[in-house]
């Protein structure tokens, strides 16, 4: 067996890493915002077998070390090209990201907002005792950021008021 040669196309590699890829960005983008230490053991296994699903789709019959390194290089290509057209295109960066979602406002669970992202009170309450908060009556607000983490605002957190100054300098 020859580690060089290709049993298909170049392109046809290329295209079918790509296909996955997207397919896979849309599915992840749909599939809501968690972030990777979040993952349930369900999330896991879901993971674990997509990944050992499309292996063949992306490689077809070929086994070669180029073409798996040519796999490797098209999709991080892909990701680098993706993260840059985030960055300089408003469009897309809605798109890939979502907003955030209150959960929580003035000490009391917003019901419809926790069905929407998949939570249940346990699962957040949890991150308020990350933030030493006991109860959500404790809290001022609870977000769902975009990066799947949730921030809190305690009720007793001070509130800081800030006040910008400017300073004009005349020129003669």
């Amino acid at each position: 067996m020859d580690l060089t040669t290709l049993a298909i196309a170049p392109w046809d590699l290329v295209l079918r890493s790509l296909a996955i890829y997207l397919v896979l960005l849309i599915g992840l983008r749909l599939f809501g915002k968690r972030e990777v230490g979040q993952m349930t053991l369900f999330d896991l296994v879901l993971v674990l077998l997509v990944a050992n699903a499309v292996q063949p789709a992306m490689t077809g019959p070929d086994n070669s070390l180029f073409g798996g390194l040519l796999i490797i290089g098209t999709l991080l290509c892909a990701n680098w090209a993706i993260g840059r057209l985030r960055l300089r295109n408003p469009t897309v960066r809605r798109l890939l990201e979502s907003q955030a979602t209150v959960l929580a406002a003035g000490g009391a669970w917003v019901e419809p907002a926790l069905r929407r992202q998949g939570l249940d009170e346990a699962d957040v309450e949890m991150a308020l005792r990350e933030h030493g908060v006991e109860r959500v009556e404790g809290t001022r607000l609870v977000v769902l950021e975009p990066d799947g983490t949730i921030s809190v605002v305690p009720e007793d957190q001070p509130r800081v008021k800030v006040r910008r100054r400017t300073r004009y300098v005349r020129r003669p």
